[in-house]
């Protein structure tokens, strides 16, 4: 998954200022944390409750005095509307719910839910905050790539050369996505219910020298690393698979403890969300296509170390 292809007409001013002069001084937390379990956890019981008492979006709009699709992004909890407190206590008398209880545990869930993010100190194209938090809260990741190393797998100057020739960026905000790569990467080290990874990648991707011969050497020996651990599985569909079900580009699979999953979808017109039941299974099968046309993990390894060995 590429960032550098995301927001190519983003207008990063003012904002992009103040992130550099909050970040400076400021380093990466040890354990990457994310808002967005707790906001979507506070959605979806708001939702439970709503439907519990009967009533419609409607209904919730007009107690809070805005338009549905306030209440829809609140209840949906990826962002883009921030409920406040009064809203809440709004809402359950709406619903009928006098329960001091349940209602302290709503507003702890809103209070963590507006924490900040690991990332939010960092400047990077509108839009991609939404799958770093969902990353930050899985369980598990399923990505297919076409093109490019996955993102969170990339090494700095892999992550350079890609963001580079996609845009011209100010300095400040190139490094920014430098690290944030890093922080997803660091998603699978957590001591804590590090992220598992299944990804699944064409054989262009590690043949294709992007950063020069050193880079692509340096990039795939640190693929074989991250690869040797106990919750990543990396596969290749080699060049003799003609075709399989990935030549549509890139997506990621994001599955959760409580949550239903989410599909992540990349291209040039931007990001897609799909949470659809019978989209998410589209994209499930797609997955178990790719894996079946990849080789193995142990000769996918082997295929990594020979590209490494004859990149020149």
């Amino acid at each position: 998954m590429c960032a550098a292809r995301r927001g190519d007409t983003a207008d990063w001013t003012e904002a992009s200022a103040r992130k550099r002069r909050r970040r400076r001084g400021a380093g990466m937390p040890p354990e990457p944390t994310s808002p967005t379990v707790h906001r979507r956890q506070l959605g979806r019981e708001l939702r439970q409750l709503r439907q519990a008492a009967g009533k419609e979006i409607e209904d919730a709009a007009q107690t809070l005095g805005c338009h549905r699709s306030r209440v829809s992004r609140i209840e949906n909890g990826r962002g883009g509307a921030v409920a406040k407190p009064q809203d809440v206590k709004d809402l359950l008398t709406l619903y009928g719910v006098d329960d001091a209880i349940k209602l302290a545990r709503l507003l702890a869930l809103l209070n963590d839910s507006q924490k900040p993010g690991w990332w939010e100190s960092l400047e990077f194209p509108p839009g991609l905050d939404a799958l770093v938090g969902l990353e930050t809260d899985a369980r598990k990741e399923s990505a297919f790539e076409p093109l490019l190393i996955p993102g969170p797998l990339q090494v700095p100057d892999y992550a350079r050369a890609v963001i580079h020739a996609a845009r011209s960026q100010h300095p400040d905000e190139v490094e920014d996505l430098v690290q944030l790569r890093d922080g997803r990467l660091r998603l699978l080290t957590r001591s804590q219910n590090p992220l598992e990874l299944w990804a699944v990648v064409d054989e262009s991707v590690i043949r294709r020298p992007v950063g020069g011969a050193r880079t692509l050497r340096d990039q795939l020996r640190h693929l074989m690393e991250i690869a040797a651990l106990p919750n990543v599985t990396l596969q290749v569909v080699p060049f003799e698979k003609e075709s399989h079900p990935g030549l549509g580009g890139s997506f990621a699979l994001l599955e959760f403890e409580d949550d239903p999953a989410v599909v992540y979808v990349d291209s040039m017109a931007g990001n897609l969300y799909l949470e659809k039941a019978r989209d998410v299974r589209r994209f499930v099968r797609a997955f178990d296509l790719l894996k079946a046309c990849a080789l193995d993990p142990d000769d996918s390894a082997a295929l990594i170390n020979r590209a490494a060995k004859e990149s020149k």
